[in-house]
């Protein structure tokens, strides 16, 4: 099973941009789908960007126009481009792909903060 493993996580000022990296273990087109997930404390884990197999992106509402999801087969790698960032944008951001199988790989989380 490919693994995945984020990065690019940090503390950030308010309106700051910053972007995340989700590497994986083999081809990251084995995925069918990819997305960007996120947890704030209390509260349930969130999806924030999704990438289709013909590279259809989806973004929540909270996130549009600010946020960009992207995906690299060179590299193995997807990104999620954060700008204008928002306190409550302060989470534990996770990667998720999932192959054709239905088989799910998750990374294991980069922390996000927002703060001035």
């Amino acid at each position: 099973q490919v693994q995945l493993v984020e990065s690019g996580g940090g503390l950030v000022q308010p309106g700051r941009s910053l972007r995340l990296s989700c590497a994986a273990s083999g081809s990251i087109l084995s995925f069918y789908t990819m997305g960007w997930y996120r947890q704030a404390p209390g509260q349930q884990r969130e999806l924030v960007a999704a990438l289709s197999g013909f590279d259809l992106t989806n973004y929540a509402d909270s996130v549009k126009g600010r946020f960009a999801i992207s995906r690299d087969s060179a590299k193995n790698t997807m990104y999620l481009q954060m700008n204008s960032l928002k306190p409550e944008d302060t989470a534990v951001y996770y990667c998720k792909g999932v192959t054709r199988g239905g088989s799910t790989s998750w990374g294991q989380g980069t922390q996000v903060t927002v703060s001035s």
